[in-house]
Formats: C-alpha cells, sequence, structure tokens
C-alpha cells in the first residue's frame, strides 16, 4: 500500500484540531494568541511605515522636481589680473549670451526645455515686518511651465499678469502680511552704482501671484520676478546667473551631465536636484534600511512565541504523539503536523497584518489629522519637516516583501519544535500513559 503523499488532508486536520483551544491547555492557546497578534502588529508596523517613508520620499522629490529646474547649467567666476595696480579681481561667472546657449541645450535628446535665470538675495519689506528672499528672474513661459507653482490649489491670483509684478510664496505673504494686489518692497544690497559707490537699490512691486510649492523652506522665503526686470534690478543687463535644464527623466538626470558641459562649452558647471539634496536622500535611504532591519526583529520576536507555544503543544501532545507512531504516523508525517500547526499560526497572522497594514497605509492622513486635531498641530511640524502633510505610498514590493519576510521566519522558527515531536520515542511518550 502507497504511503500518503506530504501534506495531506489528514495532516492539516490533525494540526488544525491541535490549534483548537481547550481548557485544559489553556496555556498553548494563549500562546497562539500571543503569537498571531505579535505577528499582525510586526507586519502592519512594517507596512505602514514603508509606506510612510516611500511617500515622505516621493512628496519630497515631488516637491524638488515641481518647483526647481532638474539641472543647472553656471559658469565658473573668472580672474582678472590688473598690471597696473597689480591685483587681482574675480568676476562672477555670467552666461553672456544665455539666449544661444539656451537654443543650444534644448537640442540635446531629452530635454524637454532650458530657460535662462537671474538668481539673488534681497530683503522683503512690508511696513515693520522683513524677511530675507531668495529671487527668480524667470520668463513668464518658464514660470507657468512649473507644476509645482501653478498648479497648488492653495496657490492664488492671475499668473498672466506675471510680467506685471512679482509672484511670492504663501509662507513670506503669510508671515509679511501680504496680500494680492499689495505691493512688496525689495532691497538688493548691489544695487545703484553712484560716483561714490554702490549704493541699495530699493523698489517696489506689485505682488499679482501667491503660490505654495508644498514645501515649507520654498513658500517663507521664494520670490519670482520677471527675468527683464530682475536683470535691471541686479545689474545683469544682458546676461543671466544661470540656465535652467528640465529633462523627460529627472530620476536619471546624471545622464545628461556630460552632454550639458559638451554644450555649455568651456568654464561650465553642472548642478543637478540630486547634488543638491542628495545627502537628505541618501539619509532617507539609509533610514529605511534601519527601520526595516529594527521592524524585522520585531516580527521576528514575534514569531519566536510560535517555538515557544509549538514546545507546550509537544509536550501536552506526548501520548497523542506516541499512539499517532504506533499507528503507523512517519516521522516526517509528525513533522508536517507540528510545522503546519505553526504555519497557520504564521500565515493567519501576516494575512491579518497585510489587510491592517493596508487599510493603515491608506488612512495616514486621516490619522494624522486626527492627532493634529489632539495635539493642537503639534503632531506634524511643516517647517521641520519640510513638507505640509504626511502621505503613505503603499507600493507591492514593500507589501511583498514584508509579507515573505514574516512567513519565512514563521517556518523557519518551527522547524526545531516540529522535529523534536518527529524524533519523540512513542514507547517513552507511552510509559507512563
Amino acid at each position: 500500500m502507497a504511503s500518503p503523499a506530504p501534506f495531506s488532508r489528514y495532516e492539516f486536520l490533525i494540526a488544525w484540531r491541535y490549534l483548537r483551544a481547550r481548557r485544559a491547555e489553556g496555556g498553548v492557546s494563549v500562546m497562539t494568541w500571543i503569537s498571531l497578534i505579535g505577528i499582525t502588529l510586526g507586519v502592519m508596523a512594517l507596512i505602514t511605515t514603508l509606506a510612510v517613508r516611500a511617500g515622505f520620499r516621493s512628496d519630497f522629490v515631488d516637491t524638488i522636481l515641481g518647483a526647481n529646474a532638474h539641472s543647472t547649467v553656471y559658469y565658473a567666476p573668472t580672474q582678472i589680473y590688473n598690471e597696473l595696480t597689480e591685483e587681482t579681481y574675480v568676476t562672477p561667472g555670467r552666461v553672456e549670451d544665455y539666449e544661444a546657449v539656451a537654443a543650444n541645450i534644448a537640442q540635446i535628446p531629452g530635454v524637454t526645455r532650458a530657460v535662462p535665470a537671474v538668481r539673488a538675495q534681497v530683503m522683503a519689506r512690508q511696513g515693520d515686518a522683513a524677511a530675507l528672499g531668495d529671487v527668480y528672474g524667470v520668463t513668464a513661459e518658464s514660470l507657468k511651465a512649473m507644476s509645482g507653482i501653478v498648479d497648488s490649489e492653495r496657490s492664488a491670483g492671475d499668473i498672466d499678469a506675471f510680467d506685471q509684478g512679482i509672484a511670492i510664496g504663501i509662507g513670506m505673504a503669510r508671515d509679511l502680511g501680504i496680500g494680492l494686489g499689495d505691493r512688496l518692497q525689495l532691497v538688493a544690497p548691489d544695487g545703484a552704482r553712484t560716483p561714490f559707490g554702490t549704493t541699495p537699490r530699493v523698489e517696489s512691486f506689485e505682488v499679482v501671484f501667491i503660490f505654495s510649492a508644498g514645501r515649507y523652506d520654498v513658500d517663507q522665503t521664494r520670490i519670482y520676478m520677471p527675468l527683464a526686470e530682475a536683470q535691471s534690478f541686479f545689474n545683469r543687463e544682458g546676461v543671466a546667473d544661470e540656465i535652467g535644464v528640465f529633462v523627460d527623466n529627472p530620476e536619471r538626470i546624471d545622464d545628461w551631465t556630460l552632454p550639458l558641459l559638451q554644450v555649455a562649452g568651456e568654464r561650465s558647471q553642472v548642478w543637478t536636484w540630486r547634488d543638491a539634496s542628495g545627502s537628505f536622500l541618501a539619509a532617507l535611504d539609509m533610514e529605511d534600511d534601519v527601520m526595516f532591519l529594527i521592524l524585522s526583529i520585531l516580527v521576528l520576536i514575534a514569531s519566536m512565541n510560535i517555538t515557544s507555544g509549538l514546545i507546550m503543544l509537544v509536550k501536552n501532545k506526548g501520548r497523542d504523539i506516541g499512539i499517532l507512531r504506533t499507528m503507523g504516523l512517519t516521522e516526517g508525517a509528525v513533522l508536517r503536523v507540528f510545522f503546519l500547526c505553526g504555519a497557520f499560526t504564521g500565515v493567519i497572522g501576516t494575512i491579518a497584518g497585510v489587510v491592517l497594514g493596508v487599510v493603515l497605509s491608506l488612512n495616514v492622513d486621516h490619522i494624522m489629522a486626527a492627532l493634529n486635531a489632539l495635539t493642537g498641530g503639534g503632531a506634524w511640524q511643516p517647517e521641520v519637516r519640510g513638507i505640509y502633510q504626511l502621505t503613505a505610498d503603499l507600493r507591492a514590493w514593500d507589501i511583498f516583501r514584508a509579507a515573505v519576510l514574516s512567513l519565512g521566519l514563521s517556518f523557519i522558527v518551527t522547524i526545531f519544535p516540529a522535529r523534536r515531536a518527529a524524533r519523540m520515542n512513542p514507547v517513552e511518550a507511552l510509559r507512563y500513559e
């Protein structure tokens, strides 16, 4: 007579029968529930953490790409030696023929647009209030192409009137008490040149657009000014400070560095969005790995309870094991029965953890809103985190590796007590029965 195939139906029935609670075996039942709850909570925490970390990184990158050029081409400063005074002067790098340079860069395959820009810092004043501002002098077409600036639901004003005024961040507008149609006074340190030296330049500009880029630091400091106006205000007549480059695949921005240097010519340099935020993104990646490791340890600790429960179950079922062995059950069959006892706990806990983790991740914004309401807005501080809200990016890969980790640990820790049950001598098990 042929032996039954491994993991036959009767093995599942015996394993499931052993997992059913009895009053006399309350300790085994308690350990099973502790293992089940522990694995569920561990998997739920792992999936939620991975989703929140992925959502934070995605939002952070989106705010960078939505309000900034993907790459910037600029020129290094030059040194000029004056033979009469025997002094060396350093002149800042400027893009003189910026329209031609931008047109040549735009011809590079994969580059969607190249726009000249003037950059400077000013002091913005409104009454007694003042703030430091980063001015970006750009064309109206360039500003309209920045989705993170013009497409925000929190933005207000008429972007088509940009040539008649300036655009400022919502944070700066709030701090200075500025509204649409008000005039903002800008003070540039390198202003008008007179026979007595350079004096600060002070002018007032009408605020025609108030934007929200989704990042606290950008909304607090950034000011957009028409390119021609910025050239005149900052003594950049006929030149630009840099060329902003936008590509069709920002995640592979490094692929365009060499072509940009070749087209831009001598003394050109390239600064990508990864260069600007690379250290922060690298820190996020490292934190993701550390969090995954820490939460994996928590899942392992929860899985170890399966071992404790199975050891107690094997001890309580010694008589049953002896009877089953005398009836012809092989060591392999006994091993599989107790392996299934632990596997059931791991599988049920993993499924429950995945379901709860997905539900929690999909509702993390509502949970954070409730926490903010309870703490008076202290649960999430945009001035510290940089972005205004916490979102979750639920990815199939994160769910898969969390489930595989939980199942793998549950199956591994089950092997030792299952082997112990399989190697039990039926004579010794029945001697005192």
